[in-house]
Parts: C-alpha cells; structure tokens; sequence
C-alpha cells in the first residue's frame, strides 16, 4: 500500500459510515449475540437482539416475503439488488454444485451461498440518515442537526464522575452543550474512544503521555478487532459485456437510474453481487458458524479504470499498473473475490499522539501479527478456485488470471506459498472495527461500558455504536449499528421513565 499504510476512512457526512459503505446488509451469527450475553451482557442474546434488527427493516426479498427472521414495516430498507450479471447467476449455480446450498444469510441459519442483500431502496443507498432522520426532521422539534462541527470532550465532574455535556467546535469558536439528562456518544470505533480518552477516560499511561487529567482509567482503545479481507483471486471468461464497468455505463442507464429505474448496473453495490458463507479446515467455531466470506465482485480493480477502489483501498499503483489494466486493454470479461475471515486472532490497538481534539488517533490494527489469519483466508481462496472448476462456471470458460502480484514472483502462481504472499500483499479492511469501548461487567478489565452501554464508573454517559461489540463479529457491521441503535434508544427511554416513575 502507499506509505505502507492501510487506508481507514470515516463517514464524517449526515449517516455516518453508512453513507459510504457498501450497503451490504449481514447481521451476523446467532451464536454471535448468545456469546455477548454469555461474557455478562445480560439482554444481548440473540433472541433478544432479533426484535430490533427486524423492528428497523423494511425487507424486500424475492422468495422472503413471509419469513418470519423479516419485517416489512420499518423505516430501514432491505432489498436484492436488482441489477444482476450472468456471472452471478453461474457462481451462484457453481457454489451449490460444490456443496453450497441456498440460504438466507440473515435467517435461520448462514452457511451457504446467498445473492447479497443490500440497504438501498429502489437502487439508491437507504444510510441511517436516509432511513432514519430525513423522514422526521422536520417534524421533531426537539431534533436539532449541527454540520461542520466536531465535539472535542464530554464534560464530567470531578467530584460526581456525572458527565454533564460537551464541549464543540463550531465555527473556529468552542461551545459549551449541556445535557438535562445523559450524554450518549455515537461517533463510532475509532472517534468514540477519541472522545472519551480527551475527556480523561483511558488507560492511564496513555493520558499521562499526553498530559491530560484522569477523570477514569479505563481501556478504552486497547483492544481492537477488525475484519481483513484479500482482494482476488479474478478470473476472465470466454465473454464480454456481461459483467460490470464504468465504460460500458451509457447515458440511457444513468438517464433510467435517476428516473427511478433499479434495474441498471450503477444500482449495484460496488460490483458485489453473492455471499457464501463457508467453514475452513482449521476451523475452531461451531458446525453452524462460518469462518470466511467469499464476496462475489462482477469485476475487479480495472473496472472503474482505477479510481475508486484502488484508491479506497491505498494499494500502489505498481500493482494495478502490472496486474489489472492489462484486463482493460483485453476488454474480457472478468470477475472477482474477495475472502473475508470473521474471528481474528490478531488484537489491534488504537491511542492518542497528543491532545488535539482535531488530530487523528493513532490505530495499529497488527493484521496478520498472528499468521493463523493467514491461513483461514488460504483456505478461502482454495475454496473460490474449487467452485470456479464445477461445470456451472465452467460454461464461461472461466480461468484464473495469472499475472502474478508484484513482490510474489518467486513462488509459483497459485501455490498455496503464493497466495499467503498475495494475501499479506492486497487484502485491506472491510471496515468492520470493533471492541475500542468493549461491552462487558465492570469486573472484567478488558471491558469500558456495561450491557446498559454505561462507561463504568462514569453516571450520565453511555456509548451506542460499533465500538462496544466484544468480539469479532460473524457480519458486516452496519446491519448490527442499526440494531445497537435501536436497543439503545429502548433502554434509555426505559431508564428515564422509570425515573419519572420514581419520582
């Protein structure tokens, strides 16, 4: 990557990250929930988390319409891409030849191959903003949206530990918000623990280096999880026209997509277009819990003529130079994985370099500092070439793209020593970062805030976004911040009635 460094954005736009992202909507494992309330997050369990992902969604799904795992009522829209590419249709075919079968990954159970779920509503991205705020803005008084702001502390007695409002930036002139009731910080993995470590609540070594008062030592920002995903293999076929580019997008498309028309390529989400959920060799979890996506991409690098997602991605521009724009001058058809291992045994980290609110944190992910990454997502890939030889993809003339990544040239292509150098070359995070302010009971000291998203020690002051998932997360992340959102919405409304109640 430039710089050697791996590129971690942030939405800082009206829906956040979700205005961004991919708009894949994946809730996650079952098994994922039942092990937060088992760490001692009573009312995390998955049979208590289900209500509130289906009490957001309004689901759209050819073949779903009476399952009972989906609502279709909610302000939040879920629906299958419209959009789809004859490719798509051969893997889908090819991965349940292999084994594969049909499933609805946010249903009863995950293994098995799925074309993706997308928040958009009629092509267009459905963001928090779009789903949530938009609709009644203008109708609640007591909502008030301040852009072009940066909150830089939460305000806290010393003497009470109660947080009592926020210092802004608004302006180049600091404001002074105070809260009647509670703060709640949503500012997401990386900003929340910002936030919270200027405001004095961190590890005390890290406060004490930059000078700033301990008001609670907490670890907030020492123990992050991500999810680290390679980019290939590609394959070509014997075809062309029937995958997704930006060259072959005509005015008429554009012209339908505005008008309201999902049936086009730019309805789809960054090329992707099927999930398969699979177990590895190696793997460590339960029979119905998967180690690995495979991400079907109707494309690859070259098919935005290396703009976006080479960019998004940080990777040099040796690599895209050598490996993917000779598919450009072929005019083949191509298409892509991308293999996303879910439990991590590497632990990342993020801090603070001094006290300037408007400085980034510093964030060492350490992907792959433990090699058994590596390996789950060999296996991965060992798994994509396995379905690309079944007689459905066969009927392409599917082949393996043999250009070798820069710096992998002495091991021979596709040997399992060559992907494990590819591997450590082009994978890149998804953006799934989590545990910066982990759930979990105040005695154990790996945990910041309780199952109620209380910081410990501190009254009046909760947290409610990605950054308290305990453990690596079996999903994409979005679909679970829509339901932590929703949960917390119901606990604090929980909390100041019974307090009116009480008094």
């Amino acid at each position: 990557m430039n710089n050697n460094e791996c590129a971690l954005p942030r939405g800082k736009v009206l829906g956040g990250t979700s205005s961004i992202n991919f708009m894949i909507y994946n809730r996650g494992n079952r098994r994922d929930f039942d092990r937060w309330a088992e760490f001692g997050n009573p009312g995390w369990s998955y049979k208590d988390v289900l209500p509130y992902f289906k009490k957001s969604e309004s689901a759209h799904l050819q073949g779903l319409e009476n399952s009972p795992y989906h609502n279709r009522t909610g302000p939040l829209n879920v629906e299958d891409v419209r959009y789809r590419t004859k490719a798509v249709h051969a893997y889908i075919r090819a991965a349940q030849e292999a084994g594969h079968k049909r499933t609805d990954y946010n249903g009863e159970s995950q293994m098995g191959v799925s074309y993706v779920q997308a928040n958009t509503k009629n092509g267009l991205r459905q963001s928090a903003f779009r789903a949530f705020i938009e609709p009644i803005r203008h109708k609640r008084k007591n909502l008030h949206v301040v852009t072009m702001a940066r909150v830089t502390k939460v305000l806290i007695d010393k003497q009470t530990k109660q947080a009592y409002g926020v210092r802004m930036l608004y302006r180049n002139s600091l404001y002074t918000i105070k809260a009647r009731k509670e703060v709640i910080l949503s500012a997401g993995a990386f900003n929340s623990p910002q936030i919270l470590m200027l405001s004095g609540i961190g590890p005390e070594d890290n406060l004490k280096a930059i000078g700033v008062p301990i008001v609670k030592e907490l670890p907030v920002g020492k123990r992050l999880y991500d999810h680290m995903s390679h980019f290939g293999p590609t394959f070509t076929t014997n075809s062309t026209g029937n995958v997704i580019s930006v060259s072959t997008v005509t005015p008429q498309q554009m012209v339908a997509f505005v008008g309201g028309n999902p049936a086009t390529p730019v309805s789809s989400i960054g090329g992707v277009e099927a999930l398969t959920f699979i177990k590895t060799p190696n793997s460590q979890e339960p029979r119905d819990m998967p180690d690995a996506e495979i991400i079907m991409v109707a494309g690859s690098l070259v098919s935005d003529e290396g703009t976006g997602l080479t960019e998004g991605a940080n990777f040099k521009r040796e690599i895209y130079n050598k490996v993917y724009k000779p598919l450009m001058r072929s005019r083949q058809d191509h298409f892509s994985f991308v293999v996303m291992h879910f439990h991590p045994k590497s632990v990342g980290r993020m801090w603070l370099h001094n006290r300037n609110p408007l400085e980034w944190p510093r964030i060492n992910p350490k992907f792959f500092y433990n090699s058994e990454d590596v390996e789950y997502i060999l296996h991965g890939i060992k798994e994509v070439v396995r379905i690309s030889e079944m007689p459905a993809m066969q009927k392409l003339g599917v082949r393996l793209h043999e250009i070798p990544v820069p710096g992998c040239e002495m091991h021979p292509f596709a040997s399992d020593d060559y992907w494990r150098c590819s591997i450590r070359t082009m994978s890149y995070t998804l953006h799934h970062q989590v545990a910066t302010c982990r759930m979990g009971p105040e005695a154990d000291k790996t945990t910041v805030v309780n199952a109620k998203l209380q910081v410990h020690g501190i009254g009046r002051l909760r947290v409610a976004d990605t950054s308290i998932i305990p453990f690596p997360p079996t999903c994409h992340t979005n679909a679970a911040s829509f339901m932590i959102g929703e949960k917390a919405a119901d606990m604090i409304k929980e909390n100041w009635l019974e307090r009116g109640n009480s008094s």
